[in-house]
């Protein structure tokens, strides 16, 4: 027999909303058949209308909200949603925080796994932090424009104040964009694969204000390139490095192999922890730097080290973890699979003449094995991977290599909960509560640092 929905398509209905998907959708259920509606908070009663019926949930859009939740923002700017840029920015800050933590706990819980996870780590200003900036650049009625994608579309929404970036990378994305129209740069067609500029990148040191500008073309050569360099520089004085990367593919990456110094150095520095490091436009840079230093400040904290530990730095990115756990241990490794990223990490060792760390290209997973077949014997492993998590391989290798140790610093708590369960398998526990960390205000993302030892 055919399953058949409660609800039908462009129909309206009464419901409550019970609670908050991890995405911030809110939850109604019609005779327990889950509906996701966008702009909807727990203890809310709203009149919605079904646009997508699937066989085991849907989809409906709010027409008008009945009763409102204390927790509601008003007045937000509807771009923010529709752009994915801030999807929870109608949940005040303190109730953010809390879903956050909720989250988290909700996955160990449904584990059952016996964790305690304690109050998220906020913000005092949870606006304008993000430090980097990679904004698309389309034509709208036939005029160079700058914004952001409408979600799960390529529609550009023009926007020029982005409400969670510094503002002054705001300022530098609309001067730049001025200066291309100016000179009739040709903004990159997607269905042609023709134009020549697809992105404007701005990266800006939170504590140097160094600023890097980067332009993302679909052709090598910027025309009119001197004199846009040159203006760029009059109007911005904080930019110490131009950058153009060129990305001649028809796919939707962001950049392509090749990249050139137009003018300026290669990088921007900023200081992280009382740390100098070098900033290149591709290499992997937390962008919240206020609670990155909160954030590894605590893995540092937790993993207890008195100076006389090996430490493996596994995803080291441009060294930041490894360098600042380097005045605490007696060794530090690090593996990182960008090359460029790894070249960094070198340099920053220099800048901060720090001797005992020992960086190298290659995955994780990989560089594992070989550590354990080279007998390397790690006190602690910290881990800080990309939202997919640990491989298991790499599992097997650091619970064979057996460090006392593991702080995993995570920006993903179902692959954070997924992983736990495997080491749990090989004797490591979760010994402290799990402390997670806001780093994207207004977005439904979530850092935790977690600690495993060895039972």
């Amino acid at each position: 027999m055919k399953f058949k929905a409660p609800v039908t398509k462009n129909e309206e209905y009464e419901v409550d909303i019970i609670d908050l998907t991890y995405q911030g959708l809110g939850v109604a259920k019609i005779e327990d058949y889950p509906l996701f509606i966008e702009d909807t908070l727990p203890g809310e009663k709203a009149l919605i209308k079904v646009i997508k019926v699937n066989q085991n949930f849907g989809f409906a859009k709010l027409e008008k909200l009945l009763t409102k939740s204390p927790d509601r923002v008003e007045n937000i700017d509807k771009n923010y949603t529709r752009t994915g840029i801030a999807p929870l920015q109608h949940l005040k800050y303190d109730a953010q925080l809390e879903f956050k933590q909720h989250q988290i706990q909700e996955l160990f819980d449904k584990s059952k796994m016996d964790v305690e996870v304690l109050p998220t780590i906020g913000m005092d200003n949870p606006t304008h932090y993000r430090n980097k900036a990679q904004i698309p650049v389309r034509s709208i009625n036939g005029k160079l424009q700058t914004g952001f994608f409408r979600k799960h579309s390529h529609d550009l929404v023009t926007i020029e104040d982005f409400y969670i970036q510094d503002p002054e990378i705001d300022k530098a994305i609309v001067v730049v964009r001025d200066i291309l129209r100016k000179y009739h740069i040709e903004p990159y067609n997607e269905t042609k694969h023709n134009g020549v500029i697809r992105n404007i990148m701005v990266r800006r040191g939170h504590y140097t204000n160094e600023m890097m500008i980067g332009l993302i073309t679909r052709t090598k050569k910027i025309p009119m390139v001197d004199i846009i360099v040159r203006e760029i520089k009059e109007a911005l004085p904080e930019v110490t490095s131009i950058m153009q990367n060129i990305n001649l593919s028809d796919g939707n990456g962001l950049l392509g192999k090749s990249t050139v110094c137009l003018d300026g150095k290669k990088y921007i520095e900023d200081k992280l922890l009382g740390l100098k490091f070098a900033i290149s436009l591709n290499s992997f840079y937390q962008v919240n730097p206020e609670q990155t230093e909160k954030l590894y400040s605590l893995a540092i904290e937790k993993a207890q080290l008195d100076g006389t530990q090996t430490v493996i730095d596994a995803y080291c990115g441009i060294g930041t973890i490894s360098l600042a756990v380097a005045e605490h241990a007696k060794k530090v490794y690090g593996v990182e699979i960008v090359k460029e990223a790894i070249e960094d990490a070198k340099i920053n060792a220099q800048k901060n003449h720090i001797n005992n760390t020992t960086f190298v290209t290659g995955s994780a997973e990989e560089q594992m094995e070989k550590w354990q077949a080279q007998g390397l014997k790690p006190d602690v492993i910290m881990v800080d991977p990309p939202r997919k998590g640990l491989a298991s391989s790499f599992i097997d290798s650091a619970a064979q290599v057996a460090p006392k140790k593991i702080v995993y610093v995570s920006c993903n708590p179902s692959t954070l909960v997924r992983d736990a369960r495997r080491l749990a398998e090989y004797g490591y526990e979760i010994t402290q509560p799990v402390q997670p960390v806001d780093q994207f205000p207004q977005t439904v993302h979530v850092e935790s640092v977690t600690v495993f030892e060895k039972k």
